[in-house]
């Protein structure tokens, strides 16, 4: 949660998981969802202890799936949150990240937090980044302040004019990937709400592997060149959650579930008399 403003938490929430079908506002993305709202971000750029200590709190109390809706272009103790990242996915959670909004491609411009570890040794297995697709008659199938980016941005997901929550009983129209992050985090929970025994990397290969191509060609955000979405992000598509849930229908689930403990009752034979 981002401080400053309580609007940005809140309409990032109800995206995910406003009540459905009450007739107030809109409907979040799942049914039935848990939120753990932690406030990591001051009035300004995050620091990198906090965000560390907010994912390890939130896996330790529980969290499967964690929304990252903030970032900067500097990250001065990134072990510190590759560390967390890696906690995070030993102990089986997923973690969504908004790509950013400066219409860059974050395979060469810095961008943090990202799945890429700094020591060298590879990347999560549990990371989803995602960028922020738009309405083509009005702006472009990519928005054109999203980040990209062919290695790092994952799925693109609708995050132009998105209505959601805001403080004080009010509803409202937000852009940006903050919003369409959540949108993601709120297909990944549908999912896991249908199907409890995914894990986190099942959960990150249904999201990317059903995403919908565009045939058409699409404007690079920050510029008037046309590209292929494939060109900007490693599925070359857009988040689609019917197409997830068919496919995660045919997944045998990895997630360790705890078995359902029994107590049997103790019956205690009476001696006999005499």
């Amino acid at each position: 949660v981002m401080a400053g403003t309580p609007s940005h938490g809140t309409h990032v929430s109800g995206i995910i998981a406003a009540v459905r079908n009450n007739g107030k506002g809109g409907d979040g993305v799942a049914d039935n969802v848990k939120m753990m709202t932690l406030r990591a971000v001051p009035d300004g750029d995050e620091h990198d202890k906090d965000i560390a200590l907010a994912i390890r709190y939130a896996v330790d109390n529980g969290a499967q799936i964690i929304s990252m809706s903030f970032g900067k272009d500097f990250s001065p103790e990134k072990k510190w949150v590759d560390d967390a990242v890696k906690y995070a996915e030993s102990k089986g959670v997923l973690l969504v990240h908004a790509a950013g909004n400066d219409a860059k491609n974050i395979d060469t411009a810095d961008n943090f937090p990202n799945a890429v570890f700094a020591d060298g040794k590879g990347k999560s297995g549990t990371f989803i980044t995602v960028g922020a697709s738009g309405d083509a008659t009005n702006g472009g199938l990519a928005a054109n302040f999203s980040n990209y980016g062919k290695k790092e941005v994952d799925v693109f997901s609708p995050g132009v004019k998105i209505y959601s929550t805001l403080p004080g009983s009010e509803y409202g129209k937000n852009s940006g990937t903050s919003m369409a992050a959540p949108v993601v985090t709120g297909v990944a929970a549908f999912l896991l709400g249908y199907f409890p025994e995914l894990s986190a990397r099942q959960l990150k290969y249904v999201i990317e592997k059903s995403a919908v191509t565009s045939p058409e060609k699409i404007t690079l955000p920050g510029s008037d060149e046309k590209v292929n979405l494939s060109d900007i992000s490693k599925t070359g598509g857009f988040l689609n959650a019917y197409e997830a849930a068919k496919l995660a229908a045919t997944l045998k689930g990895e997630r360790i579930t705890k078995p359902e403990v029994i107590i049997k009752p103790t019956i205690v034979k009476k001696k006999k008399k005499g």
